[in-house]
């Protein structure tokens, strides 16, 4: 029997198991799913309020800790974090404990990599009530709830928990903004507390400007439950770093996919295609079990629909802190200079940011001897 060739055609090493393929998934997933699985992801399943690392030359950063440490301590956990009750996924329980007469809703205002994720899924964690009683996701993943369950269903399954928090609301598409601004209208009136991170509008985004303003207009009527908080502070996932390994040969990688329990290897230019016939809410489930990611032929995007896909993939292998070992161009040329200048340009640079820093896990992967 030969030994399997690489993406180069040279041979690879033989592994117990080939690699697996993302571009060979296209799961299904359950509504009842959608909501279990509204909880911080994997990364950010042991984060608190005392292991985010403020810059002392950011005094906002700290202010912010001090404000949600407050908040949280607001939220009254009621009967379901006190007596471990499950409630039932779609039956609407009693409403929820007011926040002492304080905001309804915090909003984290800031720019990408200064740790907002961090300290809204450290808010959740630091909530007084059951994991059952408090949600966290995307604002994608909030509408593909929506989608899944119908509006008023997602009013009946979340008007019972004390919080919500919503990670990188979308301000660039009007139709769903305006549909999870009357969504969360729905839920302030039965009791829920909200918290919010977000991008900033299309053709607004000029360095160093924040969205706070752009949130509040856009939510409406909800303003006025919304405390603001400035998050100053540079991209922490390059503070001190060393520059993301450069791209490595076809041949590295599909070795490195051989030999490493748990990877998939595809091409770049395949995935993209394949990523077109499934939705986005599931790119989460497409990437379960996988420990590692390897991409031959990495190049440019080619169009922003793909981009904004890609994005997507990208904040799921984020989440779930799954390396990715890659040949072709740099991820900081993934996307165009028009990309880059237009109303998804926060959206492009937080990707650039991911998978820079999954790019850096992943050199542990190519300097792995063969055999091991």
């Amino acid at each position: 029997m030969s030994a399997p060739t690489t993406a180069s055609g040279s041979a690879g090493p033989i592994a117990a198991e080939a690699p697996a393929a993302l571009t060979d998934r296209a799961p299904q997933v359950p509504a009842e799913r959608l909501v279990a699985e509204m909880v911080p992801p994997p990364r950010f399943a042991t984060v608190s309020f005392d292991n985010y690392i403020t810059d002392p030359g950011q005094p906002s950063q700290a202010e912010a800790v001090e404000a949600l440490r407050a908040f949280a301590a607001r939220l009254d956990g009621g009967a379901g974090a006190k007596g471990g009750r499950r409630r039932h996924w779609f039956r609407r329980e009693a409403k929820p404990a007011a926040t002492g007469g304080g905001p309804r809703g915090m909003y984290l205002d800031g720019g990408y990599g200064v740790g907002k994720t961090h300290l809204l899924a450290s808010l959740w964690h630091a909530t007084p009530a059951a994991p059952e009683l408090k949600a966290f996701g995307t604002f994608v993943e909030l509408t593909n709830l929506v989608g899944a369950l119908g509006f008023q269903q997602t009013v009946r399954t979340l008007s019972g928990h004390r919080l919500l928090c919503i990670d990188e609301f979308e301000l660039d598409d009007p139709g769903d903004t305006v549909l999870v601004s009357t969504l969360l209208g729905k839920l302030v009136e039965a009791g829920v507390a909200l918290a919010a991170t977000s991008n900033t509008l299309p053709g607004k985004l000029g360095e160093g400007r924040f969205a706070a303003a752009d949130f509040l207009r856009e939510i409406q009527g909800l303003s006025a439950h919304f405390r603001t908080l400035r998050i100053d502070g540079e991209d922490y996932r390059h503070r001190g770093l060393p520059a993301a390994p450069a791209p490595y040969s076809d041949d590295t990688v599909t070795r490195a996919a051989h030999r490493t329990p748990g990877a998939s290897l595809d091409a770049f230019p395949a995935l993209l295609e394949h990523l077109s016939r499934v939705h986005p809410s599931r790119y989460g489930a497409m990437c379960d079990g996988i420990q590692a990611v390897c991409l031959t032929g990495v190049g440019p995007v080619p169009d922003q629909s793909t981009a904004l896909r890609l994005v997507v993939l990208a904040d799921r292998l984020y989440d779930r802190e799954v390396p990715v070992l890659a040949s072709g161009v740099p991820f900081d040329r993934l996307f165009s200079e028009e990309m880059l200048s237009g109303g998804y340009r926060k959206k492009y640079f937080r990707a650039i940011s991911r998978l820079t820093a999954l790019a850096r896990d992943a050199k542990r992967l190519a300097d792995m001897p063969d055999g091991r």
